[in-house]
């Protein structure tokens, strides 16, 4: 059933899928937020996309994610990208913490997690991917941030968000943000700009405590200090300056940017999520194709939204209700894929995507 999914384009990816459609060597870029178990209802859009709509691919295809959207692209670049899927979701939707997990038992699980979903071949089969180049964000931290010491870590985070609120370029005081790349090919976006950064090529030796790095959320989980090839220090989420990706993906030409997303806002950084008047530069998003549940499909869920963190806590002591419910948005998510699937194969994205206006 149409209506779905809903695609809203920049102005120069909107004069384009409307001039001729959308076929997948006109992408360049494929991005992916953070934002937890939201990327849960991405699922089965993401097998569509990447097992089917890019099985043909030949030429690069850069990936770049944050935090759950690192760990995403990790399992659809693996060498059968639907079992890693259903690994990822599986792993995900199992996960199981006492009634107050502490910060080391969250992130003893999530290296279990990892190393679940990953596998003996996981991190060789993503570097030696055919087509795809992953590309992942982290932070290396800095003053009262990198320290794990409650208190510390607290004060930091506070004066970082009262420093953001203001002016966004401030997080530079806090924050080193630190590319982890496929170094077979130089993405399009190696030289973003905005903040300091830090270039890491991805190796075998050091996927995993990268990955690791990319997910790791302040308060929630550990600082990871041990990522080979990085300059010492402590390193967090990359959600934490790149939320939903306010970057210039490519610098100039034709090509589209991709982005399965669960909403229809680009917030872009952890900090932002309660700033309503903070908005991503309009110039990086003009040749962004974003793609995202409609109000409708929302709607129709369990409990009328997507999986997120709060459910923890909702279903806290009760976690086979809340397996229940993912599982059930997760089914849903079937249409999104479907839908997906039948507007780029028959043409109709062309009438069906409209403007993007933030």
């Amino acid at each position: 059933m149409p209506g779905n999914l809903s695609f809203l384009a920049g102005k120069n990816a909107l004069s384009m899928i409307r001039d001729g459609g959308l076929n997948p060597d006109q992408v360049s870029v494929v991005t992916g937020a953070a934002g937890g178990p939201k990327c849960l209802i991405l699922n089965h859009l993401d097998g569509a996309i990447f097992s089917t709509w890019f099985a043909d691919r030949e030429k690069p295809l850069f990936l770049l994610g944050s935090s759950a959207g690192a760990w995403r692209f990790a399992a659809v670049s693996q060498k059968k990208p639907l079992d890693a899927i259903d690994r990822f979701r599986t792993t995900y939707v199992h996960q199981d913490y006492s009634l107050k997990p502490s910060r080391e038992e969250i992130t003893s699980k999530s290296i279990d997690f990892l190393n679940t979903f990953l596998g003996d071949t996981g991190a060789s089969e993503i570097l030696n991917h055919p087509c795809f180049r992953l590309n992942m964000m982290s932070v290396r931290c800095r003053g009262c941030t990198a320290s794990d010491a409650t208190g510390v870590l607290v004060t930091g985070l506070m004066l970082a968000a009262l420093f953001n609120a203001v002016s966004r370029r401030s997080l530079r005081f806090f924050f080193e943000r630190t590319l982890l790349y496929d170094g077979r090919d130089i993405p399009p976006f190696f030289d973003m700009n905005g903040f300091p950064i830090q270039h890491v090529p991805l190796t075998e030796e050091n996927f995993k405590q990268a990955l690791l790095a990319s997910g790791s959320i302040p308060l929630i989980m550990s600082r990871v200090t041990d990522v080979p090839g990085a300059r010492n220090g402590s390193y967090r989420d990359g959600g934490v300056l790149d939320y939903h990706m306010d970057i210039p993906f490519v610098k100039a030409g034709d090509d589209i940017i991709l982005f399965p997303h669960y909403t229809d806002r680009i917030v872009p950084g952890w900090f932002d999520k309660r700033l309503p008047w903070r908005k991503p530069y309009f110039s990086n998003l003009d040749n962004l194709l974003l793609l995202h549940p409609s109000e409708a499909f929302v709607k129709r869920l369990p409990y009328g939204k997507i999986p997120d963190r709060s459910d923890f806590k909702r279903f806290n002591g009760r976690r086979y209700e809340r397996m229940n419910y993912w599982n059930k948005a997760i089914q849903e998510s079937r249409r999104l894929g479907e839908e997906f699937l039948e507007a780029v194969n028959t043409g109709k994205i062309r009438e069906r995507v409209r403007p993007l206006s933030l």
